[in-house]
């Protein structure tokens, strides 16, 4: 493994956080929560929840390091089991609940659940978090900045949500959402075949 994090690992690291973040699968349930905000309160809703979760994301990044030593893990356990979590992941991506995902319902104006979280800075992108910070150790400034990227990428999309969803529809962003999940299927396998190729070595 290497030991920091250059140009490819920068791009895998942002293409993969991309793919777990889901905001294109995420589209029909943010338009749904938002139904309950009076139009013109939309966006300032938006902003709002977007920045609190970076603010989860970013914070979670800055113990996540120290959270790994907490609990004794160690890179191969890392990556096999985010191999593996990830890979269940992609395939509901590929393979949607029968009914598909159905968000929540708040009484009100939505504050931070459920779009901040789980929605946008959920326990898969947590997840992913905590395998990449096992992978490239000593590494917090790259994967902030994979995270900033990712994280600036998804909130684009879903600030566009309404006219996406004008353009594309619920089969338009199913077919991108299916892309992204076979995409991700192909990251996981990779992960886990490092995790196990690391742990072969160390024996």
């Amino acid at each position: 493994m290497v030991a920091n994090v250059g140009p490819v690992n920068l791009l895998s690291a942002v293409v993969t956080l991309f793919l777990v973040m889901d905001p294109l699968g995420n589209v029909p349930l943010f338009l749904s929560v938002l139904r309950v905000v009076a139009p013109e309160r939309r966006r300032t809703v938006l902003l709002r929840e977007v920045a609190l979760a970076y603010l989860v994301l970013v914070t979670f990044v800055l113990i996540g390091d120290s959270l790994l030593r907490f609990l004794g893990l160690e890179q191969p356990a890392v990556g096999i089991a985010g191999g593996i979590v990830l890979f269940l992941i992609a395939l509901r991506m590929v393979f949607p609940p029968e009914g598909g995902a159905t968000a929540p319902s708040p009484q009100g104006e939505p504050f931070i659940v459920p779009l901040a979280i789980p929605l946008l800075a959920g326990p898969s992108t947590l997840a992913t978090l905590l395998l990449l910070q096992s992978a490239t150790p000593a590494s917090t400034g790259p994967l902030l900045l994979a995270l900033t990227i990712a994280w600036a990428v998804s909130s684009a999309i879903l600030l566009s949500s309404t006219s996406l969803y004008r353009v594309l529809r619920e089969r338009g962003l199913m077919a991108m959402e299916r892309l992204m999940g076979m995409l991700l299927v192909m990251v996981a396998v990779q992960m886990l075949l490092n995790g196990v190729r690391v742990f072969l070595q160390g024996e």
